[in-house]
């Protein structure tokens, strides 16, 4: 009987060790099964996150590539005189609030070299606030060279070698004179479609003609493309020739160099003031470009209230403008 109850308790005693022993083994294979599930898990989001990241990262590339591809990139380089800051403070206000969409337009004021002690310390502190001018190495002059000095300069002032720098970096160069008022959306509207290389663009003279090609475009604004510039500064032709009306001296180089191909007149969204009337104007109108001729304030005054510049004035209590 005792024999009988002492190997009851015996086997018992086996099983419970067995049974605890299977328990720890089934254990641990859980817990290397919980562990390895974990960790797939852990991959699989980390995969997750790298793949939104990779997909956001490849269409965000995409979309600067297209919005930098489309971009037009405009200099628009005001010849005028070192003395001249009312004029340059005013035009800063016309240009500076005119907003603009998928495109980058710079506009400069160019002159020569400085002659005055007054102009050293006020012109310096315009370049201080503003970093909007350009000094040229040249002796002030209007039709003896300022303008190539100009155009010549800027593949030197402006080509870069770093990678995060674009070329060109503009695709258009436009001169233009103070007393012009341009209209940068329009101006940017008229370009989308043409050429980015070897444009000759403005307004045609002789003001009877619609014809690019017959003679050249009006000092009031022509534009051309980098490409041309470059040439410019290459080439011997312009080296030569730089006494005269500087707009015909312009139209010379690229005529003998067989340069400006793809010419585009924009007459009539390019006009003189409409008074006094001549051949050379008209009236205002909704599809300009640019007026020139704006010789006095209240020349300036009609074209602005015309084009409804201040409409986006905001209401506010510390003015009232009726």
């Amino acid at each position: 009987m005792k024999a009988s109850r002492f190997y009851k308790r015996r086997r018992f005693f086996l099983l419970s060790v067995l049974f605890i022993l299977f328990l720890c083994v089934l254990a641990s294979i859980n817990e290397v099964r919980f562990e390895n599930l974990l960790r797939f898990g852990r991959l699989c989001s980390l995969s997750s996150i790298l793949s939104n990241n990779l997909s956001q990262l490849y269409t965000s590339s995409i979309q600067d590539s297209n919005s930098s591809s489309d971009e037009v990139r405009i200099l628009i380089g005001i010849l005028t005189l070192p003395d001249q800051y009312p004029r340059r403070h005013f035009l800063r206000m016309i240009y500076g609030t005119q907003s603009l969409v998928g495109a980058k337009v710079d506009v400069k004021f160019v002159f020569c070299n400085l002659t005055k002690e007054d102009q050293k310390v006020l012109v310096a502190l315009e370049i201080m606030r503003f970093d909007d001018i350009i000094i040229l190495n040249c002796t002030e002059n209007m039709n003896k060279g300022k303008t190539y000095a100009y155009f010549s300069s800027l593949p030197e002032l402006f080509n870069s070698t770093a990678d995060d720098r674009p070329y060109p970096p503009y695709h258009y160069v436009m001169k233009s004179d103070d007393d012009t008022y341009i209209r940068l959306g329009s101006l940017v509207d008229s370009l989308r479609p043409l050429p980015r290389e070897d444009l000759y663009y403005g307004y045609v003279i002789p003001c009877e003609s619609m014809d690019p090609f017959v003679r050249y475009m009006s000092g009031m604004g022509y534009l051309v493309s980098w490409d041309i510039t470059e040439w410019i500064r290459e080439s011997d032709i312009p080296k030569k020739h730089m006494e005269g009306p500087e707009d015909m001296v312009f139209g010379n180089w690229l005529k003998e160099g067989s340069r400006g191909k793809n010419r585009y007149n924009a007459k009539w969204s390019m006009y003189n003031y409409p008074d006094p009337p001549t051949k050379c104007t008209h009236e205002l109108w909704p599809n300009t470009v640019a007026v020139h001729l704006l010789k006095n304030q209240d020349n300036w005054v009609r074209t602005l209230k015309y084009f409804n510049v201040t409409d986006n004035l905001k209401s506010s209590k510390l003015y009232h403008i009726p």
